[in-house]
């Protein structure tokens, strides 16, 4: 049995929701990428970028092929992770304003699930073996 489509369904729902949470704190000023532009192109780009990103994220982790989605739903759930990482690392940052148990909420939160997700996947492949 692979791990529920509800779960990832889930995920992709707080992650999704991070990221609106993540407008609220200027996140593009943490990015790499877009922390050079002013902020009205920051937020443009920030923005913009996630429309294809979120595009890809739903048809992958729902593909047709067992595959391409097993892959991509492993793949969303180790992000999870590690943007919990991440963020982590650069709570100390002055840019970094995630400090609100809902911020950390849905960062923690999505790599729970992200973990949660990983560890039925381990245990559906031991329990395939036996």
């Amino acid at each position: 049995m692979m791990a529920p489509k509800s779960l990832v369904q889930l995920m992709l729902a707080v992650l999704f929701t991070h990221e609106l949470d993540a407008m609220t704190q200027s996140e593009w000023r943490l990015l790499y990428v877009l922390q050079s532009l002013d902020d009205d192109q920051g937020r443009w780009w920030f923005v913009a970028m996630h429309v294809p990103l979120f595009w890809a994220l739903i048809v992958l982790t729902h593909h047709t092929s067992d595959l391409v989605q097993r892959a991509s739903r492993r793949g969303l759930a180790m992000f999870c992770i590690i943007h919990a990482v991440l963020h982590w690392r650069l709570a100390d940052n002055p840019l970094s304003t995630f400090s609100s148990p809902l911020s950390w909420g849905l960062i923690l939160g999505a790599a729970a699930l992200g973990a949660a997700y990983l560890g039925m996947e381990v245990h559906d492949a031991r329990s395939r073996k036996n």
